[in-house]
């Protein structure tokens, strides 16, 4: 990532999903800000996935979430962030305003997967809760856009991961710019889908993919994505 250029990445927890494990990536992650020239900044996101032993009784899964890794993370001082999958088959809008607005209530600043593989409500839970990000936003519909425009959450996008994951689309960037929601570009490195740490490759898939010009590419992989 340094070598294409990256100074400062988010990186996230969540493929633990269960206390310890997520606390132990979190450390993880704090080592590694001391141990590499990129600035890191954590996010906790044991709100990734629910786990299979949890899949007849999700609910369970939600107050595990909620009552006890949120206060443990918090405790610890391991996160800045917290965010959560809000997608069909993962977590509802509903639930998902609650895991953030647990994490607002410990200090940590809300983020959110919303609109990756259909139309979740994710964005509408961004702007009611007042996120900073929503990330994806592939199947973002026009009325969830509005919503983004009226509030002062910022729409990250994440080309390379619509690309590997082989979707047949990718996130509206120019309505998305048209109504004035701040664009930002990140790669979403990761195992499940998108494992590329480049940036320029990002900011190419941004202007032949998403139509964006290479000025607002620039912009959002730059002032937008710092903001």
């Amino acid at each position: 990532m340094l070598a294409c250029g990256t100074t400062t990445a988010e990186v996230k927890s969540g493929y633990g999903l269960e206390t310890e494990s997520e606390l132990r990536m979190l450390r993880a992650i704090r080592m590694l800000t001391a141990r590499q020239p990129i600035e890191l900044v954590a996010t906790f996101m044991g709100a990734h996935e629910i786990p299979l032993e949890y899949r007849a009784t999700r609910a369970g899964y939600v107050d595990l979430v909620v009552e006890e890794m949120i206060p443990s993370v918090a405790r610890a001082g391991l996160a800045e962030w917290c965010d959560v999958f809000c997608e069909e088959g993962v977590f509802t809008p509903a639930e998902s305003e609650r895991i953030l607005t647990a994490g607002i209530d410990a200090g940590l600043k809300p983020r959110i997967h919303a609109d990756e593989f259909g139309s979740s409500g994710g964005a509408n839970v961004a702007a009611a809760v007042g996120a900073r990000s929503a990330d994806h936003l592939i199947f973002v519909s026009p009325e969830d856009i509005q919503a983004l425009s009226a509030s002062s959450v910022a729409a990250t996008l994440l080309p390379i991961a619509a690309f590997y994951l082989k979707l047949g689309r990718f996130a509206p960037a120019r309505a998305l710019i048209q109504a004035g929601v701040p664009v930002g570009i990140a790669t979403d490195v990761n195992p499940g889908g998108g494992l590329s740490p480049s940036m320029p490759f990002a900011i190419a898939l941004a202007c032949f993919a998403m139509d964006m010009t290479f000025e607002e590419a620039l912009v959002g992989a730059t002032l937008n994505a710092a903001w």
